[in-house]
């Protein structure tokens, strides 16, 4: 299967979801919100063609530049763009995005050697906050919140009250198999309770199509049945590589990349001992289990 155009729709008066299908590994989405005179984009793209497509995008829609764009985590696909989509622009994140960001550097792309990344580079933020941060960018009030470990340890939430627009980063992936390895499934089902009191009519996900609040259950019911089968298969002696090859995708084989499910149950293990929730796990050693859970194949990336 290869991927789609991306496309963009309107979901509020002067908000626009950038979807690029079908969501898999590195299609992440974008949010853009029209003020009179700028921009501010919610992520960027994986790659540099990507990237300009997004910014094309924004051009079409507004001719004021991009003065501002948020990142919900640190991850290369939702930053790589950053100096591409807005070369003036100020980027705001949580404080341990930057940090994360400037570890992980373009690490990325050593996973999938043969995407044709382009000229991209990693672009810190200059503007990070530790809790909330609220942004008032033309008649849009945009509220940033960190929720504590969930997808990562430093994911941002943004919230736009007025719209009941809520952009959630790679917190919630609907159609697709949630993926905490570098945050927590106890912290990620916390920040669930909260986005259920938030209520919002419409929610972004990081990668996947539009949703509505339903995607918070959705995600909830997963990760209880994550939190069940590694508490049996850890009791049963089992690895998360043989606890995953045992339990399958269970009620979700609907969803894609089932492969993050050993993944999520190395984190999953971690949590059944004490500890801070989003301690480092080996990323490149449970890579090395997803590959041998998808039958010795890298996981699809269509970016």
């Amino acid at each position: 299967m290869t991927a789609g155009a991306p496309h963009t729709e309107e979901i509020a008066e002067n908000v626009f979801a950038h979807i690029q299908p079908d969501g898999g590994w590195c299609l992440s989405n974008a949010g853009i919100l029209l003020a009179p005179d700028r921009v501010a984009l919610i992520d960027t793209a994986a790659t540099e063609s990507r990237s300009l497509a997004l910014r094309d995008t924004v051009h079409t829609l507004s001719p004021e530049p991009v003065r501002l764009v948020v990142n919900t985590h640190f991850h290369g696909d939702h930053s790589f763009g950053n100096a591409l989509v807005g070369p003036d622009a100020v980027i705001v994140a949580h404080e341990r995005t930057r940090t994360e960001m400037a570890d992980a550097g373009l690490g990325l792309t050593g996973l999938w050697p043969d995407v044709n990344w382009g000229k991209i580079d990693v672009t810190l933020p200059q503007l990070t906050y530790r809790r909330r941060l609220t942004l008032h960018h033309g008649d849009l009030q945009v509220e940033l919140f960190h929720p504590g470990p969930a997808h990562t340890t430093n994911d941002t939430l943004v919230w736009l009250p007025g719209q009941r627009v809520l952009f959630a980063g790679d917190i919630l992936l609907p159609g697709r198999t949630p993926f905490v390895l570098m945050g927590s499934v106890a912290g990620s089902l916390r920040t669930l309770e909260v986005l259920r009191r938030l209520g919002p009519r419409t929610v972004v996900g990081g990668h996947g199509p539009l949703a509505g609040p339903e995607v918070i259950e959705e995600t909830e019911r997963y990760l209880r049945w994550l939190q069940s089968v590694a508490a049996e298969a850890s009791a049963a002696g089992l690895t998360p590589l043989e606890a995953a090859r045992e339990a399958g995708p269970g009620p979700f084989e609907q969803w894609r990349e089932p492969e993050r499910l050993v993944a999520n149950l190395h984190r999953a293990y971690a949590e059944l001992e004490p500890g801070p929730l989003g301690a480092p796990l080996n990323v490149i050693g449970v890579f090395e289990d997803m590959v041998a859970f998808n039958g010795g194949h890298v996981p699809l990336c269509h970016a």
